[in-house]
């Protein structure tokens, strides 16, 4: 049995930074995370992709985002659970949670703080008959390295900000040999910037632009040598690529959390926005794994929502001691 102070489930850039602001107040964290490394999406699915709103940082890649919230956490030495995922959730005799995980680890702490992001992920796959066959041989759903795709050839669909992003940058940096958007309508969804600059792009002979069409096939021996693709006008013909990237985003799910019983709405926990606490007492819910009124899916956003629980958090567990905020201007930080 592993004890702690804070159970957080979810070890996104919410999580992580709810560690340093419970070390502010003296209260130890565990951490329970699916992947098998800290950062969430951040670091599974675009690590090197940047993040253009988190205050200070004009930019700064999704990677460095998670090292820099394990920098500010280490002098709290947070407790991790990494490759399993929370199963299930009960109470003690002492009023205390117990979380049990897929692998039977369990974790015992008077709260749990959700920081689950937008839950479990699965890609939206394209119907292909044969698609299966050719995963990690030469499809991938997610692009976690762009320098897997130095000097080869690439095939990306989709209409929404990471096709588009995506093919920007595999381009503009040089990354890529050959880059070909394939999507099925002739508008796409993402920023009008993005739009613009693929557009630009494929004026100038440096991305081919194939839209009003769709990829219905995949071929090659032991690994993908090229996609078929069936035009509105033009009918289907193959395309020679190396790699096929269908970016038609993730299926967000909570989970085995919708079984807990908290209040869901929308395959997400409400919460009172006085404290982000759920409809059960000690358990708190932030980050984009909560809705509430008027609620906006920002990092930074959830790290406010982390701060606030924390400071009701306390009082739950030291109900007796007074909580003086204290500025780390003039404090610092002190560590265990």
């Amino acid at each position: 049995m592993i004890k702690t102070d804070i159970i957080i489930i979810g070890a996104g850039p919410v999580g992580l930074f709810a560690i340093f602001e419970a070390g502010l107040l003296k209260l130890k964290c565990h951490l329970i995370d699916s992947l098998p490394q800290p950062g969430g999406q951040c670091s599974e699915i675009y690590p090197k992709k940047p993040i253009y709103d988190i205050p200070g940082y004009p930019s700064i890649l999704a990677g460095e985002l998670v090292d820099n919230l394990m920098e500010q956490a280490a002098p709290f030495k947070p407790g991790f659970t990494l490759g399993e995922s929370a199963l299930s959730i009960d109470k003690n005799q002492a009023g205390n949670f117990i979380v049990t995980t897929n692998k039977g680890t369990q974790h015992e702490a008077p709260i749990v703080m959700i920081a689950g992001g937008l839950g479990v992920f699965e890609p939206r796959k394209p119907p292909i008959e044969n698609i299966e066959n050719y995963e990690d041989k030469g499809i991938e759903y997610i692009i976690k390295d762009p320098e897997f795709y130095r000097g080869k050839r690439c095939v990306i669909a989709g209409g929404g900000d990471s096709a588009l992003d995506w093919s920007i940058f595999l381009t503009e940096k040089n990354i890529a040999s050959e880059v070909a958007l394939v999507h099925r309508r002739s508008s796409f969804r993402g920023h009008l910037d993005s739009v613009q600059r693929v557009m630009d792009l494929a004026e100038q002979g440096k991305i081919k632009l194939i839209t009003e069409a769709e990829v219905i096939g995949v071929h090659g021996d032991g690994k993908v040598e090229g996609v078929v693709v069936k035009h509105d006008r033009e009918g289907e013909f193959t395309h020679a690529t190396d790699h096929f990237i269908p970016l038609f985003g993730l299926k967000p799910s909570l989970g085995p959390i919708a079984d807990w019983g908290l209040e869901i709405e929308k395959n997400a926990i409400k919460v009172d926005t006085l404290d982000y606490s759920t409809n059960i007492p000690g358990i708190y819910a932030i980050g984009d794994v909560n809705t509430y009124e008027g609620k906006l899916k920002l990092i930074l956003c959830g790290f406010h929502e982390g701060t606030i629980a924390l400071q009701s958090a306390f009082a739950r567990i030291h109900p007796d001691k007074k909580n003086v905020l204290k500025y780390t201007t003039v404090n610092g930080v002190q560590g265990f």
